[in-house]
């Protein structure tokens, strides 16, 4: 097994391909109902695969009431103007859930996944449909602190849910999001860039992605340098650390240019073709909004490509 470091090549004696665990996963995904989750499902399915993994599908079921919070303006309806208003959500919220209950049902007939709530004795993926009422936001986290990943995707349109709901799972939740981008992805498992600092995010991003690693055709450790001084032994020792995982991977140390982290990562992977970008997910606080770093808002803004985060 050869490892590249810059342009230089690694033999480590001794050491494999180490045998992933072949146990199931659970991989979360909630359906909104809205022309989203064609992408989601199928990012969710590429991971499914990779990990032989269950996946479980909830559709949170909204009042008109719960509904009217993420509905700018209507605030300001009286009257008529407001019954009708409220009418529209109440039939909006039922057109997304049948939406979202069809949609699931063609995924698993057309790729022949097996229904159910427990793991059976047989390998493959497997998916289980649930739907629930109450506050979206805490529905949603609940049910992905109890799975390994969470898939979401950015809305293009009012879906009934908040719009900062992918950064309220990616601090809330304490697991890793799967951010699928608005096209569908067959795979995510052929060549995977991890963007590394050493920085706590960057290595929780690591150990929880590397399942998906382990599956992986091609790893690139990326670096970006944001300051003179920045040492390439850090990209090198994380190569050493994904050898000892059965990893094969090779280093790529970008120099500073004029282009925020953000554009340099993104142009990157797009040279590269990449299934997958694996990052750590970069907070700088929490007040009314959530405020990320610019490195990681740029990727939930604009990511062309399904992108691994963990906070």
């Amino acid at each position: 097994m050869a490892i590249a470091v810059s342009d230089q090549v690694v033999e480590p004696a001794g050491i494999d391909r180490i045998e992933t665990s072949k146990r199931t996963r659970t991989i979360f995904v909630p359906a909104a109902g809205s022309e989203t989750d064609e992408a989601v499902f199928s990012i969710a399915l590429a991971a499914a695969r990779a990990l032989n993994a269950h996946l479980e599908f909830l559709h949170v079921c909204l009042s008109p009431s719960e509904a009217a919070r993420f509905v700018p303006h209507i605030d300001f309806a009286q009257g008529a103007a407001l019954r009708a208003a409220m009418n529209k959500l109440k039939v909006d919220q039922n057109a997304r859930l049948s939406r979202a209950r069809q949609r699931f049902k063609k995924l698993c007939e057309t790729q022949t996944i097996a229904v159910g709530d427990m793991p059976g004795g047989g390998a493959g993926v497997s998916a289980i449909w649930e739907e629930a009422l109450g506050d979206p936001v805490e529905r949603i986290l609940r049910h992905a602190r109890y799975c390994d990943l969470t898939v979401l995707g950015r809305p293009s349109r009012v879906d009934g849910l908040p719009r900062e709901l992918i950064e309220l799972v990616l601090v809330g939740s304490g697991r890793p999001l799967l951010l699928a981008p608005p096209r569908s992805f067959e795979s995510i498992t052929g060549t995977v860039v991890v963007c590394w600092k050493e920085t706590a995010e960057a290595a929780r991003a690591l150990a929880a992605a590397l399942p998906l690693l382990a599956r992986s055709r091609r790893v690139i450790a990326l670096t970006v340098e944001e300051r003179n001084g920045l040492l390439r032994d850090d990209a090198a020792a994380i190569v050493r650390h994904l050898a000892w995982h059965g990893v094969p991977a090779e280093v790529q140390w970008l120099p500073t240019d004029k282009r925020s982290a953000g554009e340099q990562i993104e142009a990157f992977a797009s040279d590269h073709n990449a299934d997958l970008v694996v990052m750590g997910g970069y907070g700088h606080g929490r007040t009314r909004e959530l405020v990320f770093g610019g490195c990681t808002q740029h990727f939930l803004e604009r990511a062309d490509r399904p992108i691994f985060l963990m906070h």
